[in-house]
Protein backbone atom coordinates (compact mmCIF):
# COMPACT_ATOMS: atom_id res chain seq x y z
CA UNK A 1 0.00 0.00 0.00
CA UNK A 2 1.09 3.81 -0.84
CA UNK A 3 2.37 5.93 2.00
CA UNK A 4 -0.90 8.05 1.35
CA UNK A 5 -3.53 8.31 4.76
CA UNK A 6 -7.29 8.62 3.41
CA UNK A 7 -8.73 11.37 4.96
CA UNK A 8 -11.68 9.93 6.70
CA UNK A 9 -12.31 11.84 9.40
CA UNK A 10 -13.39 14.53 6.75
CA UNK A 11 -16.62 12.58 6.03
CA UNK A 12 -19.15 12.24 8.68
CA UNK A 13 -20.84 9.88 6.42
CA UNK A 14 -17.94 7.36 6.62
CA UNK A 15 -18.99 6.33 10.67
CA UNK A 16 -22.82 5.75 10.07
CA UNK A 17 -23.99 2.30 9.76
CA UNK A 18 -26.73 0.45 7.27
CA UNK A 19 -28.75 -2.40 8.61
CA UNK A 20 -25.97 -2.43 11.52
CA UNK A 21 -23.04 -2.79 9.42
CA UNK A 22 -20.91 -0.16 9.50
CA UNK A 23 -21.04 1.63 6.02
CA UNK A 24 -18.32 0.61 3.22
CA UNK A 25 -19.39 2.98 0.27
CA UNK A 26 -17.82 1.88 -3.01
CA UNK A 27 -20.53 3.35 -5.63
CA UNK A 28 -17.99 6.52 -5.97
CA UNK A 29 -18.00 6.67 -9.75
CA UNK A 30 -21.94 7.62 -9.64
CA UNK A 31 -21.55 10.21 -6.66
CA UNK A 32 -18.58 10.36 -4.27
CA UNK A 33 -19.27 11.95 -0.76
CA UNK A 34 -18.82 15.04 0.52
CA UNK A 35 -16.26 16.42 2.98
CA UNK A 36 -17.57 18.49 6.15
CA UNK A 37 -15.42 21.67 4.64
CA UNK A 38 -17.54 21.44 1.99
CA UNK A 39 -20.90 21.38 3.30
CA UNK A 40 -19.46 23.73 5.67
CA UNK A 41 -18.63 26.62 3.29
CA UNK A 42 -21.80 26.39 1.50
CA UNK A 43 -23.61 27.00 4.65
CA UNK A 44 -21.96 29.95 5.64
CA UNK A 45 -21.98 31.60 2.46
CA UNK A 46 -26.14 30.83 3.05
CA UNK A 47 -26.10 32.55 6.33
CA UNK A 48 -23.66 35.61 6.31
CA UNK A 49 -23.03 36.42 2.47
CA UNK A 50 -25.94 35.09 0.40
CA UNK A 51 -27.57 37.43 -2.35
CA UNK A 52 -27.79 37.11 -6.28
CA UNK A 53 -24.55 37.77 -8.20
CA UNK A 54 -23.88 40.52 -10.44
CA UNK A 55 -27.22 42.24 -10.75
CA UNK A 56 -27.22 43.86 -6.94
CA UNK A 57 -25.19 47.20 -5.64
CA UNK A 58 -25.72 46.34 -2.17
CA UNK A 59 -23.03 44.78 0.09
CA UNK A 60 -24.40 40.70 0.03
CA UNK A 61 -24.57 40.93 -3.44
CA UNK A 62 -20.81 41.91 -3.46
CA UNK A 63 -20.05 38.93 -0.99
CA UNK A 64 -22.20 36.36 -3.29
CA UNK A 65 -20.78 37.46 -6.64
CA UNK A 66 -16.95 37.83 -5.55
CA UNK A 67 -17.51 34.17 -4.06
CA UNK A 68 -19.30 33.07 -7.29
CA UNK A 69 -16.13 34.47 -9.89
CA UNK A 70 -14.04 33.01 -7.27
CA UNK A 71 -15.10 29.69 -7.78
CA UNK A 72 -14.68 30.14 -11.36
CA UNK A 73 -10.65 31.01 -10.67
CA UNK A 74 -10.63 27.96 -8.74
CA UNK A 75 -11.75 25.70 -10.92
CA UNK A 76 -10.01 27.36 -13.76
CA UNK A 77 -6.83 26.62 -11.21
CA UNK A 78 -8.01 22.76 -10.93
CA UNK A 79 -8.00 22.24 -14.49
CA UNK A 80 -4.69 24.20 -15.35
CA UNK A 81 -6.93 26.38 -17.61
CA UNK A 82 -4.96 29.40 -19.22
CA UNK A 83 -8.14 32.16 -18.46
CA UNK A 84 -10.99 31.67 -16.08
CA UNK A 85 -13.12 33.06 -18.71
CA UNK A 86 -12.43 29.80 -20.29
CA UNK A 87 -14.59 27.88 -17.80
CA UNK A 88 -18.49 27.84 -18.32
CA UNK A 89 -20.53 26.76 -15.12
CA UNK A 90 -22.86 24.50 -15.79
CA UNK A 91 -25.34 21.72 -13.84
CA UNK A 92 -22.97 19.57 -14.46
CA UNK A 93 -20.39 17.15 -17.53
CA UNK A 94 -24.04 15.96 -19.25
CA UNK A 95 -25.03 19.77 -19.38
CA UNK A 96 -21.43 20.44 -20.56
CA UNK A 97 -21.37 18.24 -23.15
CA UNK A 98 -24.92 19.59 -24.33
CA UNK A 99 -23.60 22.74 -24.70
CA UNK A 100 -20.82 22.29 -27.14
CA UNK A 101 -23.54 20.02 -29.00
CA UNK A 102 -26.11 23.00 -29.62
CA UNK A 103 -23.94 25.54 -29.38
CA UNK A 104 -21.07 24.47 -30.98
CA UNK A 105 -21.59 21.64 -33.59
CA UNK A 106 -25.43 22.11 -34.47
CA UNK A 107 -24.99 25.42 -36.32
CA UNK A 108 -21.91 23.67 -38.48
CA UNK A 109 -23.55 20.33 -38.76
CA UNK A 110 -24.77 18.93 -42.24
CA UNK A 111 -26.20 15.58 -43.39
CA UNK A 112 -23.30 13.38 -43.72
CA UNK A 113 -21.20 14.81 -41.35
CA UNK A 114 -18.92 12.20 -38.79
CA UNK A 115 -19.03 12.80 -34.81
CA UNK A 116 -16.26 10.22 -33.87
CA UNK A 117 -17.25 8.18 -30.41
CA UNK A 118 -16.17 5.25 -28.42
CA UNK A 119 -18.63 2.49 -27.28
CA UNK A 120 -17.09 3.09 -23.72
CA UNK A 121 -18.74 6.75 -23.70
CA UNK A 122 -21.30 7.15 -21.01
CA UNK A 123 -24.79 7.96 -22.20
CA UNK A 124 -24.21 11.87 -21.43
CA UNK A 125 -21.36 11.72 -24.56
CA UNK A 126 -23.49 9.58 -26.77
CA UNK A 127 -27.30 11.27 -26.50
CA UNK A 128 -26.37 14.36 -27.44
CA UNK A 129 -24.83 13.79 -30.49
CA UNK A 130 -27.50 11.36 -31.54
CA UNK A 131 -29.36 14.19 -31.32
CA UNK A 132 -27.65 16.11 -34.05
CA UNK A 133 -27.89 12.10 -36.32
CA UNK A 134 -31.87 12.19 -35.61
CA UNK A 135 -32.24 15.89 -36.95
CA UNK A 136 -29.24 16.64 -38.83
CA UNK A 137 -28.43 13.93 -40.32
CA UNK A 138 -24.94 13.59 -38.51
CA UNK A 139 -23.29 10.04 -39.00
CA UNK A 140 -22.14 8.61 -35.58
CA UNK A 141 -18.28 6.70 -36.49
CA UNK A 142 -17.94 4.27 -33.51
CA UNK A 143 -14.34 3.30 -31.87
CA UNK A 144 -13.96 -0.26 -30.20
CA UNK A 145 -12.20 -1.02 -27.12
CA UNK A 146 -9.52 -4.27 -26.73
CA UNK A 147 -11.08 -7.07 -25.00
CA UNK A 148 -9.28 -5.32 -21.59
CA UNK A 149 -10.96 -2.59 -22.44
CA UNK A 150 -7.85 -0.78 -23.44
CA UNK A 151 -8.26 2.41 -25.90
CA UNK A 152 -5.83 2.60 -28.73
CA UNK A 153 -5.01 6.34 -30.32
CA UNK A 154 -4.33 4.36 -33.68
CA UNK A 155 -8.22 3.03 -33.86
CA UNK A 156 -9.41 6.73 -33.50
CA UNK A 157 -6.96 8.14 -35.84
CA UNK A 158 -8.00 5.24 -37.91
CA UNK A 159 -11.89 6.68 -37.87
CA UNK A 160 -11.05 10.70 -37.93
CA UNK A 161 -12.18 11.03 -42.12
CA UNK A 162 -12.60 14.42 -44.15
CA UNK A 163 -16.14 14.46 -42.93
CA UNK A 164 -15.03 14.24 -39.35
CA UNK A 165 -16.58 17.52 -37.18
CA UNK A 166 -15.74 16.37 -33.68
CA UNK A 167 -14.08 13.71 -31.68
CA UNK A 168 -15.90 13.52 -28.58
CA UNK A 169 -14.17 10.54 -25.89
CA UNK A 170 -14.50 9.82 -22.35
CA UNK A 171 -11.28 10.31 -20.83
CA UNK A 172 -11.63 7.73 -18.12
CA UNK A 173 -14.51 4.94 -18.43
CA UNK A 174 -17.19 5.18 -15.68
CA UNK A 175 -17.50 1.36 -16.29
CA UNK A 176 -13.93 0.09 -17.39
CA UNK A 177 -11.62 2.59 -15.70
CA UNK A 178 -9.89 2.92 -19.19
CA UNK A 179 -7.39 6.03 -19.18
CA UNK A 180 -8.18 6.89 -22.69
CA UNK A 181 -4.86 8.27 -24.35
CA UNK A 182 -6.26 11.97 -24.86
CA UNK A 183 -3.12 13.67 -25.58
CA UNK A 184 -2.38 11.45 -28.21
CA UNK A 185 -5.71 11.55 -29.46
CA UNK A 186 -6.17 14.85 -29.58
CA UNK A 187 -2.54 15.53 -31.12
CA UNK A 188 -4.09 13.37 -34.02
CA UNK A 189 -7.51 14.63 -34.43
CA UNK A 190 -5.92 18.43 -34.73
CA UNK A 191 -3.40 16.75 -37.45
CA UNK A 192 -6.60 16.80 -39.02
CA UNK A 193 -8.17 19.70 -38.36
CA UNK A 194 -10.94 18.11 -35.74
CA UNK A 195 -11.30 19.50 -32.34
CA UNK A 196 -11.75 17.52 -29.70
CA UNK A 197 -13.96 17.07 -26.97
CA UNK A 198 -13.56 14.83 -23.47
CA UNK A 199 -15.28 13.93 -20.92
CA UNK A 200 -13.81 14.51 -17.82
CA UNK A 201 -16.32 13.39 -14.93
CA UNK A 202 -14.54 10.20 -14.02
CA UNK A 203 -10.93 11.55 -14.65
CA UNK A 204 -10.38 14.82 -12.95
CA UNK A 205 -11.22 12.92 -10.08
CA UNK A 206 -8.01 10.69 -10.02
CA UNK A 207 -5.93 12.28 -12.37
CA UNK A 208 -4.01 16.20 -12.40
CA UNK A 209 -5.91 17.37 -15.40
CA UNK A 210 -3.97 20.04 -17.23
CA UNK A 211 -6.42 21.00 -20.33
CA UNK A 212 -3.27 23.19 -21.51
CA UNK A 213 -0.86 20.60 -21.36
CA UNK A 214 -3.66 17.88 -23.84
CA UNK A 215 -3.92 20.53 -25.56
CA UNK A 216 -8.10 19.60 -25.98
CA UNK A 217 -10.94 21.46 -26.91
CA UNK A 218 -13.65 20.88 -24.81
CA UNK A 219 -13.53 18.97 -21.22
CA UNK A 220 -16.81 18.57 -19.30
CA UNK A 221 -16.80 17.95 -15.12
CA UNK A 222 -19.18 17.81 -13.18
CA UNK A 223 -19.23 18.59 -8.73
CA UNK A 224 -20.57 15.39 -7.11
CA UNK A 225 -17.71 13.24 -8.56
CA UNK A 226 -15.49 15.43 -7.13
CA UNK A 227 -16.09 15.66 -3.58
CA UNK A 228 -18.67 18.45 -4.34
CA UNK A 229 -22.58 19.60 -4.14
CA UNK A 230 -24.90 18.20 -7.02
CA UNK A 231 -26.21 20.69 -9.73
CA UNK A 232 -23.06 22.06 -10.42
CA UNK A 233 -20.28 21.38 -12.96
CA UNK A 234 -18.21 23.13 -15.64
CA UNK A 235 -17.22 23.28 -19.23
CA UNK A 236 -13.77 24.22 -20.42
CA UNK A 237 -13.21 25.48 -23.65
CA UNK A 238 -10.52 27.72 -25.92
CA UNK A 239 -11.32 30.53 -25.86
CA UNK A 240 -11.41 30.27 -29.63
CA UNK A 241 -14.63 28.47 -29.70
CA UNK A 242 -16.62 29.98 -27.17
CA UNK A 243 -16.21 33.25 -28.86
CA UNK A 244 -18.16 31.29 -31.72
CA UNK A 245 -20.76 29.48 -29.97
CA UNK A 246 -24.19 30.90 -29.70
CA UNK A 247 -26.19 31.28 -26.44
CA UNK A 248 -27.17 27.79 -24.99
CA UNK A 249 -30.36 29.38 -23.30
CA UNK A 250 -32.01 32.77 -23.15
CA UNK A 251 -32.43 34.63 -20.25
CA UNK A 252 -31.25 37.36 -17.52
CA UNK A 253 -27.20 37.93 -17.30
CA UNK A 254 -26.60 36.19 -21.14
CA UNK A 255 -27.43 39.40 -22.51
CA UNK A 256 -25.92 42.10 -24.01
CA UNK A 257 -29.18 44.53 -24.68
CA UNK A 258 -32.15 43.85 -25.01
CA UNK A 259 -34.96 45.97 -27.67
CA UNK A 260 -38.13 45.33 -28.65
CA UNK A 261 -36.90 44.50 -32.20
CA UNK A 262 -33.19 43.28 -31.37
CA UNK A 263 -30.91 41.76 -28.76
CA UNK A 264 -27.34 41.44 -28.32
CA UNK A 265 -25.04 38.53 -25.95
CA UNK A 266 -22.58 38.98 -23.25
CA UNK A 267 -19.14 37.71 -24.14
CA UNK A 268 -18.48 34.24 -22.99
CA UNK A 269 -18.37 32.79 -20.74
CA UNK A 270 -21.66 35.00 -19.62
CA UNK A 271 -23.38 34.42 -22.63
CA UNK A 272 -24.03 30.73 -21.68
CA UNK A 273 -25.06 31.32 -18.09
CA UNK A 274 -28.70 32.35 -18.22
CA UNK A 275 -30.51 33.07 -15.00
CA UNK A 276 -29.94 32.91 -11.74
CA UNK A 277 -26.57 30.27 -11.39
CA UNK A 278 -26.39 28.19 -8.66
CA UNK A 279 -24.17 30.29 -6.54
CA UNK A 280 -24.00 28.25 -3.42
CA UNK A 281 -23.27 24.99 -5.24
CA UNK A 282 -20.10 26.47 -7.44
CA UNK A 283 -19.18 28.41 -3.74
CA UNK A 284 -19.18 24.41 -2.18
CA UNK A 285 -17.58 22.95 -5.65
CA UNK A 286 -14.99 25.24 -5.31
CA UNK A 287 -14.23 24.47 -1.41
CA UNK A 288 -14.35 20.87 -3.14
CA UNK A 289 -11.53 21.54 -5.12
CA UNK A 290 -9.27 23.36 -3.24
CA UNK A 291 -9.69 20.61 -0.38
CA UNK A 292 -8.72 17.83 -3.75
CA UNK A 293 -5.65 19.97 -4.48
CA UNK A 294 -4.53 20.42 -0.84
CA UNK A 295 -4.50 16.55 -0.97
CA UNK A 296 -1.10 14.77 -1.89
CA UNK A 297 -2.58 14.31 -5.46
CA UNK A 298 0.36 11.90 -6.19
CA UNK A 299 0.32 10.06 -3.51
CA UNK A 300 -3.98 9.20 -3.41
CA UNK A 301 -3.43 7.73 -7.15
CA UNK A 302 -0.80 5.43 -6.13
CA UNK A 303 -3.08 4.96 -3.14
CA UNK A 304 -6.08 4.49 -5.21
CA UNK A 305 -4.27 1.75 -7.33
CA UNK A 306 -2.81 0.03 -5.11
CA UNK A 307 -5.95 -0.62 -2.85
CA UNK A 308 -7.39 -1.20 -6.74
CA UNK A 309 -4.89 -4.25 -7.57
CA UNK A 310 -5.40 -5.22 -3.83
CA UNK A 311 -9.28 -5.68 -4.44
CA UNK A 312 -8.65 -7.18 -8.13
CA UNK A 313 -6.49 -9.67 -6.51
CA UNK A 314 -8.98 -10.89 -3.80
CA UNK A 315 -11.45 -11.57 -7.00
CA UNK A 316 -9.37 -14.26 -7.94
CA UNK A 317 -10.87 -16.04 -5.63
CA UNK A 318 -13.95 -16.16 -6.39
CA UNK A 319 -13.73 -17.95 -10.43
CA UNK A 320 -17.55 -17.50 -10.75
CA UNK A 321 -17.14 -13.81 -11.42
CA UNK A 322 -15.79 -12.18 -14.75
CA UNK A 323 -14.21 -9.04 -14.23
CA UNK A 324 -14.94 -6.79 -17.43
CA UNK A 325 -11.76 -4.30 -17.72
CA UNK A 326 -8.22 -4.77 -17.06
CA UNK A 327 -6.67 -2.37 -19.19
CA UNK A 328 -3.17 -0.81 -18.06
CA UNK A 329 -2.97 2.27 -15.72
CA UNK A 330 -6.80 2.07 -15.60
CA UNK A 331 -8.49 4.21 -12.57
CA UNK A 332 -9.91 2.24 -8.96
CA UNK A 333 -13.48 0.74 -11.05
CA UNK A 334 -13.98 -2.74 -10.48
CA UNK A 335 -17.13 -3.85 -12.52
CA UNK A 336 -17.85 -7.54 -12.94
CA UNK A 337 -20.66 -9.83 -13.79
CA UNK A 338 -21.99 -13.42 -12.89
CA UNK A 339 -23.85 -15.88 -15.27
CA UNK A 340 -26.54 -17.72 -12.16
CA UNK A 341 -26.56 -14.01 -10.43
CA UNK A 342 -28.03 -10.86 -11.85
CA UNK A 343 -26.02 -7.78 -10.96
CA UNK A 344 -29.12 -6.12 -8.85
CA UNK A 345 -29.32 -9.12 -6.56
CA UNK A 346 -25.74 -9.51 -6.06
CA UNK A 347 -26.01 -5.43 -5.25
CA UNK A 348 -28.59 -6.05 -2.88
CA UNK A 349 -26.76 -8.86 -0.43
CA UNK A 350 -24.33 -6.51 -0.62
CA UNK A 351 -26.16 -3.78 0.89
CA UNK A 352 -27.49 -5.85 3.71
CA UNK A 353 -24.40 -6.43 4.49
CA UNK A 354 -23.12 -2.75 4.51
CA UNK A 355 -21.66 -2.61 1.69
CA UNK A 356 -22.81 -0.10 -1.38
CA UNK A 357 -22.52 -0.57 -5.04
CA UNK A 358 -23.82 -0.09 -8.08
CA UNK A 359 -25.52 -2.17 -10.23
CA UNK A 360 -26.56 -1.93 -13.60
CA UNK A 361 -25.42 -0.64 -17.22
CA UNK A 362 -24.02 2.29 -15.83
CA UNK A 363 -25.70 4.43 -18.83
CA UNK A 364 -23.51 2.59 -20.79
CA UNK A 365 -25.27 0.65 -23.03
CA UNK A 366 -23.01 0.05 -26.37
CA UNK A 367 -20.27 -1.38 -24.01
CA UNK A 368 -22.87 -3.71 -22.25
CA UNK A 369 -23.40 -5.26 -25.87
CA UNK A 370 -19.77 -4.93 -26.67
CA UNK A 371 -18.69 -7.09 -23.65
CA UNK A 372 -21.89 -9.44 -24.45
CA UNK A 373 -23.53 -8.35 -21.00
CA UNK A 374 -26.63 -6.72 -19.99
CA UNK A 375 -25.70 -5.42 -16.64
CA UNK A 376 -22.67 -5.61 -14.42
CA UNK A 377 -21.87 -4.87 -10.67
CA UNK A 378 -19.07 -1.68 -10.21
CA UNK A 379 -17.36 -1.20 -7.25
CA UNK A 380 -15.39 2.18 -7.37
CA UNK A 381 -12.99 3.12 -5.18
CA UNK A 382 -11.91 6.70 -3.62
CA UNK A 383 -9.80 8.07 -1.67
CA UNK A 384 -11.21 7.72 1.39
CA UNK A 385 -11.76 3.78 0.99
CA UNK A 386 -9.25 1.20 2.72
CA UNK A 387 -7.97 -2.06 2.32
CA UNK A 388 -11.13 -3.18 5.22
CA UNK A 389 -13.17 -1.60 2.45
CA UNK A 390 -12.23 -4.57 0.16
CA UNK A 391 -12.17 -7.70 2.60
CA UNK A 392 -15.84 -6.24 3.16
CA UNK A 393 -16.84 -6.58 -0.48
CA UNK A 394 -14.74 -10.13 -1.04
CA UNK A 395 -16.77 -11.27 2.41
CA UNK A 396 -20.20 -10.43 1.09
CA UNK A 397 -19.94 -11.41 -2.61
CA UNK A 398 -18.96 -14.46 -0.88
CA UNK A 399 -22.31 -14.88 0.98
CA UNK A 400 -24.14 -13.58 -2.11
CA UNK A 401 -22.89 -16.86 -3.53
CA UNK A 402 -24.45 -18.91 -0.69
CA UNK A 403 -27.56 -17.15 -0.86
CA UNK A 404 -28.06 -16.74 -4.78
CA UNK A 405 -25.87 -19.69 -6.02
Amino acid sequence: MSSFIPPREDFDILSRTVYGNPLVYLDNAASAQKPRIVLDAMRTLATTGYANVHRGVHFLSAVSTEAYEKARETVARFLHAGHADEIVFTKGSTEAINLVSYSYLAPRIQAGDEIVLTVMEHHSNIVPWHFLRERFGAVLKWVDVADDGSLDADAVDAVIGPKTKLVAVGHMSNVLGTLAPLKDIVARAHAKGVPVLADGSQSAVHEIVDVGDLDVDFFAITGHKLYGPTGIGALYAKRFFLKQMRPFQGGGEMIGEVTMDRITYADPPARFEAGTPPILEAHGLAAALDWLMAQDRAGAKAYEASLYAYARERVRELPWLRVIGDAPDKGAILSFESENMHAHDIATVLDREGVAVRAGHHCAQPLMERFKVSSTTRASFALYNVQEDADRLINALKKAKEMLG
